[in-house]
């Protein structure tokens, strides 16, 4: 493995390989940036040119290497090592980090092509491949693959921001909710929730229960763990036992598994709205004189028997003075002339003020917003370069208010700002008055989501004497230094809540899976841990195949979530016969819509012909994959244990590796 990059990411990713999948990785980084990523698995190579030329490719190991990230900040850069390497290598697997979401796909159907012309010369290569060399022949793997960290992280970043807030993940047409729940919250019985026990104090099991909180009623703000973090780290994907235990704990509950719907998108605003343009008290004055040209025309049918058409005629003609003298008329006529004239003196400042509102109105709307003066209740959102811009983006859809605050006025987020019309401080967040600007005393969340941890820091030790109750989210790289910001924050603030999180962790399980050929729907943060979630086929799983949903679920490790019912009945065989079913397994019949059963039967069988959503830790995904480190040398792999019985006390059907 080659992993290419300039910045946290690219060790991060490394580190994942090694420790968790067990890979040997090349990590090519500028000169003089300076490893810090050690292991005997990672060889850390240096280069003076960025993006790395042919030389610096070849000694990285391009030209054997089974996958290749690029990770540079750049799009431009990873797309020139990318054109670089597939010429080096046709046949190796990329991994590109892009921001721009159209310019990826593209990119990817390109490089592919060429993949697909270069085989076409090869076929000895593409013989050796689909005798079981190396490549794509498992139907799994893609030739080139773009993600972007900031996509991946955006969502988890922006449910920080919001206690209790759902937790959603949404790729590949899936969509996945699960909320937060404080430990209050687990006693009220609701769907999907854990309910007291009657006559103890344990809580019983709810339907699915992704992971068990360090909060506590006791201590609602938990020690936000991580995986260095011993007992107080969160504990995912806990069996029954350990979350009726776990009374008074806080959960993250799993609550529906669907197929993603086509909701509207948010329009976005280009200019100013038309209520925008002017004011309530031009609006209701102009309303008001129009109102008296309408009594005047009607007083004028009725006095003078004119037509009404000609009566209306006449009094426009009046207002705007330009009509005949009413020499020699009823003295009514006389009358209406003379307020029609003063009701013309009164639109002539009335039209100027709205002219110029409308002119104000435009100008304003191509300039920032500022906060309005009677904003709460909001989120400060503090950076707007690539990640804090899909977080901007996300919280706008989830109609969360935002007020930005940004010290580059040519920052990437600043345009999204001004479509979206989100409000915007412009200043350095470390000078007095900037966060008072973004209204902080009034706010409910700080997302502090700068590249420099020390910027972060200092935001938030800013906005705590301002705010003490306000929910404080931290973008920090280094877990050591988040575990002493946190305790430190705690100590000094014990009733308010802290978060860090870290943009390379949240991104680099699906980075790391993408390079072993593979694929996640994406991931959420459980404090500082990560949970993955990935669509696998029981057929690729001899793990999984012919054992219950009970059987295959494995604490701590991996969980089968939903089943894919999309897909042909996986009931009936190759040969169209019906194969046995468990009772009370899901059974479909062909007037059943199809979609996601996600409430699965713990006796339903695996069949080969199933596909399912899975949550499952960093490590046990690598397992799961096959993926995990080979036994050391001169030691017998571990023995498999038989699988334990499910509910009803039905065993599967043996398995190969089970004799």
């Amino acid at each position: 493995m080659v992993v290419c990059g300039d910045d946290a990411l690219a060790h991060r990713i490394a580190a994942e390989l090694a420790d968790v999948y067990r890979q040997d990785v090349v990590l090519l980084v500028p000169a003089g940036s300076g490893p810090d990523t050690d292991g005997p698995r990672v060889r850390v190579r240096a280069s003076d040119r960025t993006p790395p030329d042919e030389t610096a490719l070849s000694e990285a190991g391009v030209h054997r290497a089974q996958a290749l990230a690029l990770l540079y900040e750049d799009d431009e850069v990873n797309m020139r090592a990318a054109f670089l390497a597939r010429r080096l290598n046709p046949h190796i697997r990329l991994v590109l980090r892009m921001y721009n979401r159209n310019l990826g796909r593209r990119m990817a159907e390109l490089l592919d092509q060429a993949r697909g012309q270069a085989e076409e010369q090869d076929t000895a290569d593409t013989t050796h491949r689909a005798e079981g060399g190396r490549g794509t022949g498992d139907g799994h793997d893609a030739t080139t693959i773009v993600l972007s960290d900031a996509d991946t992280a955006a969502p988890a970043l922006a449910a920080t921001a919001v206690t209790g807030t759902r937790k959603i993940v949404q790729a590949d047409g899936l969509l996945l909710r699960a909320a937060e729940r404080a430990p209050a919250e687990r006693r009220t019985g609701r769907p999907g929730g854990n309910e007291a026990a009657p006559g103890g104090n344990e809580a019983a099991p709810g339907p699915v229960t992704l992971a068990l909180l360090s909060s506590t009623t006791h201590d609602p703000a938990g020690a936000d763990g991580s995986d260095r973090s011993g007992r107080l780290a969160p504990r995912l994907l806990p069996d029954d036992e350990q979350v009726r235990a776990a009374a008074g704990h806080g959960t993250v509950v799993l609550e529906a598994v669907s197929h993603e719907p086509a909701l509207p998108r948010r329009r976005e605003s280009r200019g100013a709205s038309p209520r925008e343009l002017l004011s309530p008290r031009v609006r209701w004055a102009l309303a008001g004189v129009c109102c008296a040209v309408a009594a005047l025309a009607v007083t004028s049918w009725v006095t003078t028997g004119d037509h009404l058409l000609h009566a209306a005629y006449l009094t426009l003609l009046d207002l705007f003075a330009i009509g005949d003298p009413a020499v020699g008329e009823p003295t009514a006529r006389q009358v209406l002339q003379i307020l029609a004239g003063l009701l013309g003196l009164v639109l002539l400042p009335l039209l100027i003020a709205g002219s110029l509102e409308a002119l104000g109105a435009y100008r304003s709307a191509a300039a920032l917003r500022r906060p309005p003066r009677g904003l709460a209740g909001h989120v400060v959102l503090l950076g707007l370069g690539r990640i804090g811009t899909r977080v901007l983006v996300q919280l706008h859809e989830l109609g969360v208010p935002v007020v930005g605050v940004e010290e580059d006025p040519e920052a990437r987020g600043i345009a999204h700002a001004r479509t979206l019309r989100v409000p915007v401080v412009l200043g350095d967040v470390t000078q007095e008055g900037v966060l008072e600007a973004a209204k902080i005393h009034r706010a409910r969340a700080l997302l502090a989501l700068t590249s420099a941890d020390t910027t972060n820091l200092e935001a938030a030790l800013c906005a705590r004497p301002l705010n003490p109750d306000l929910l404080v989210a931290l973008r920090l790289y280094d877990d050591d230094f988040a575990t002493t910001v946190y305790r430190t924050l705690r100590a000094a603030h014990p009733d308010a809540l802290t978060r860090s999180r870290s943009v390379s962790t949240l991104a680099a399980p699906a980075f790391a899976t993408a390079m072993m050929g593979r694929q996640i729907l994406g991931a959420i943060a459980v404090e500082r841990r990560v949970l993955v979630f990935a669509a696998l086929d029981i057929a690729d799983q001899p793990r999984l195949a012919g054992r219950t949903v009970a059987e295959a679920f494995r604490p701590g490790a991996w969980r089968i979530l939903a089943l894919d019912t999309s897909r042909p009945d996986p009931a009936e065989d190759a040969d169209g016969r019906n194969a046995p079913e468990v009772a009370g397994g899901p059974r479909r019949s062909a007037a059943e819509p199809s979609g996601l059963l996600w409430d699965l039967h713990p006796g339903y069988v695996l069949h080969p012909g199933d596909r399912v959503v899975v949550a499952a830790t960093r490590a046990g995904l690598a397992e799961l994959l096959g993926r995990a480190a080979d036994p050391a040398p001169g030691r017998a792999p571990p023995a498999v244990a038989p699988p334990p019985g499910d509910r009803t006390g039905r065993r599967g059907p043996p398995r190969a590796d089970d004799t």
